[in-house]
């Protein structure tokens, strides 16, 4: 999954989509990792049946907070570590999803640049004297 370099010309839009389709299928992976840990840890910790912790696990991993109360220690610890993961977990897909278009956004300005007669080469460092 490698992105073009600022020499390089514009993705054609259809392998632009395709890049994107891989990008949310990376997301949509994660997402659904996260979900299952949080299922079976909700499963092993509180003994609560496969459909409550799935609801349980959503509403942490969407920011929501548990609907059951938790009654052992294994399960509360569980819940917390998980909490804190989910936090970084949806700022991770997110970032996945976003990552292609910011870059072709991005990659934009530079081919705008190279077409306005902008100077390609990097400019030269001050040495102070």
């Amino acid at each position: 999954m490698d992105f073009e370099r600022r020499e390089d010309s514009l993705l054609p839009r259809p392998l632009f989509l395709r890049r994107m389709a891989r990008w949310v299928l990376a997301a949509g992976v994660v997402l659904l990792g996260s979900l299952a840990l949080g299922v079976c840890g909700y499963h092993l910790t509180e003994g609560l049946p496969w459909i409550d912790a799935l609801l349980n696990a959503s509403m942490i991993l969407g920011g929501m907070g548990p609907v059951d109360p938790l009654k052992t220690n294994g399960g509360k610890l569980f819940a917390s570590f998980y909490a804190l993961y989910s936090g970084l977990a949806i700022i991770s897909i997110a970032g996945l999803m976003i990552a292609p278009a910011a870059h072709r956004m991005l990659h934009m300005f530079h081919v705008e640049g190279r077409a306005a007669g902008a100077n390609p080469k990097k400019p030269r460092r001050r040495t102070s004297h």
